[in-house]
């Protein structure tokens, strides 16, 4: 395995492989057999473009072959930076059949990210696009090949300026060398609780299990249609089942440039969608602009995690779109606990659900590791085929996080009903849950702290009806006070991703400190919210 990855202990490795959970197959094969099976059927659309699993497969294999006659090996690691473009598909599928490993990033983030993400993975690629949304990546994308000294390869989808058009990297496809299934596939970034975001290696057999298991739990098939209305980048969209999932059962993928009600209702109606995700913030939107659209919902089932999702908000919801709800509670660690589309509708919408596999282990412990009374709030532990063992290159950092038996804590509060489903009721780590987005406040905080007239930041969450949450920044100032705009602005030009920075600054003559000498973010909380 990849070097700096942790793999199973082999006791649980066996079991799985006996118990059928890890199969043997790789994502390297992800088109080859849809492309015999399907011929012509579409398996890609957007709003101006249609694809055939054919044609999508023959791109991924002259993309691989052209990558190959650079000089790329297997093993070697790609900063991957794309929307939801076909781009993005044919790359990681090209990437996954040379046995290179995509560190997938969102288009949101920006030189502090990207540049993180090539050092910490040693990166030898990376792939931007052009400019998206007005932000010209290949600025970006120049600062950083300064300073990364393992970039050998910046790839560009659109105008490349100074450096290489992804599109020019083409030749005739041939024979690669096979890909060990229990090599890592590829890298998810983590939510981050602790200063920068850690790499999540994430296998052939691991993620296969995952996406295997989640398009049958939703009955997603040939004759299905998955809408990407959330960025690929993320686990959700990616193999909950997500597009991954859906190529490989033959469904078709639907890819949105946003989840704006006038991008996704034409998708859904045009390409008879199915299967959808979207986070709790989004719903009352979709709702009440649903009406304008003239589009049955009625085969629609929409996967809504990422979030906390009110009950009322969920049953109003479903009632004023004409849908059915699964609620989804996971981590791109591993674990997924979901609601099934036949559960009762008191589950479904009440609950996170159950566990995708019966071999998902997981147990509610108190704060000294012990497992509390059933019913009672916990900490929630797992660990199962689908769920890491370790962050990449990061054992410090997981001797903490993981326990001596493997089980990994998530950080996250829980309770267990009766009848074994899944309740979240609040989250230990330090994290901001911003529309979905995971927000460390540590990184925020690091970069804060480097503003001349800073002394003291602490960065938290308060309750937004919007989003669910919003960042809060309580400043300590040194002389002159600064404003909300010259913060953000600040955090900007030191590279931070858009939707880190603060949405609402609040000055203060000193931070409140627990009995044990930590900044009481709670104090903090309530006097915003009193």
């Amino acid at each position: 395995m990849l070097t700096g990855a942790v793999p199973w202990p082999p006791e649980r490795a066996a079991r799985y492989r006996r118990d059928g959970y890890w199969t043997g197959e790789t994502l390297a094969s992800l088109l080859r057999g849809a492309a015999e099976d399907h011929g012509e059927r579409i398996a890609v659309a957007t709003r101006t473009e249609r694809i055939s699993y054919v044609e999508l497969d023959r791109r991924a294999g002259r993309l691989a072959a052209g990558l190959r006659d650079l000089g790329v090996e297997a093993g070697e690691r790609f900063v991957v930076q794309l929307p939801n473009r076909p781009e993005l598909i044919v790359t990681c599928a090209a990437l996954f059949r040379l046995g290179v490993i995509p560190v997938l990033a969102l288009t949101a983030h920006r030189r502090a990210e990207i540049g993180y993400l090539c050092d910490q993975a040693e990166a030898t690629g990376l792939i931007v696009p052009a400019v998206q949304l007005g932000f010209d990546h290949r600025e970006m994308a120049a600062q950083i090949a300064a300073g990364a000294p393992s970039l050998r390869h910046i790839l560009v989808d659109g105008d490349p300026g100074r450096f290489t058009a992804l599109s020019g990297i083409d030749a005739d496809p041939a024979e690669l060398p096979p890909v060990d299934p229990a090599e890592v596939a590829l890298c998810l970034l983590s939510g981050g609780t602790t200063g920068r975001p850690k790499l999540i290696p994430r296998t052939h057999h691991d993620y296969l299990c995952q996406i295997r298991g989640t398009a049958r739990e939703m009955g997603l098939g040939p004759q299905g249609a998955y809408l990407a209305a959330l960025p690929v980048a993320h686990n959700a969209a990616l193999g909950c089942p997500g597009v991954l999932g859906a190529l490989w059962t033959g469904a078709k993928v639907v890819l949105a440039a946003s989840p704006a009600p006038d991008e996704i209702f034409p998708l859904i109606d045009a390409e008879g969608v199915t299967l959808t995700t979207v986070m709790p913030s989004f719903l009352p939107l979709w709702s009440a602009m649903a009406d304008l659209f003239d589009v049955d919902l009625s085969g629609l089932i929409i996967e809504v995690g990422g979030a906390r999702l009110d009950p009322d908000l969920a049953h109003r919801s479903e009632q004023a779109l004409g849908c059915t709800l699964t609620r989804w509670f996971g981590m791109a660690e591993g674990l997924l606990c979901f609601t099934r589309p036949g559960d009762p509708a008191r589950t479904r919408l009440g609950t996170e659900g159950k566990p995708l596999y019966p071999a998902d282990e997981i147990r509610v412990a108190d704060p000294h590791g012990r497992p509390v009374e059933p019913g009672a709030v916990g900490e929630l532990q797992t660990r199962g085929p689908y769920t890491i063992n370790g962050y990449y290159r990061a054992a410090g950092y997981n001797a903490g996080v993981f326990t001596r038996d493997g089980y990994f804590r998530t950080g996250d509060l829980v309770r267990l009903t009766a009848e074994g489903d899944l309740v979240v009721e609040g989250r230990i780590k330090d994290v901001i849950n911003r529309g979905g987005e995971k927000v460390s406040a540590g990184e925020v905080e690091e970069y804060a702290l480097k503003h001349p007239r800073i002394k003291a930041v602490a960065i938290t969450g308060v309750p937004d009806d919007g989003l669910g949450e919003r960042s809060c920044a309580f400043v300590v100032p040194v002389g002159e006070a600064l404003s909300l705009a010259e913060l953000r602005d600040f955090l900007v030009t030191e590279g931070l991703a858009g939707y880190k920075l603060p949405d609402q600054l609040e000055l203060v003559e000193a931070l409140p400190y627990t009995a044990v000498g930590k900044v009481d973010k709670e104090a903090l909380r309530a006097g915003v919210m009193a």
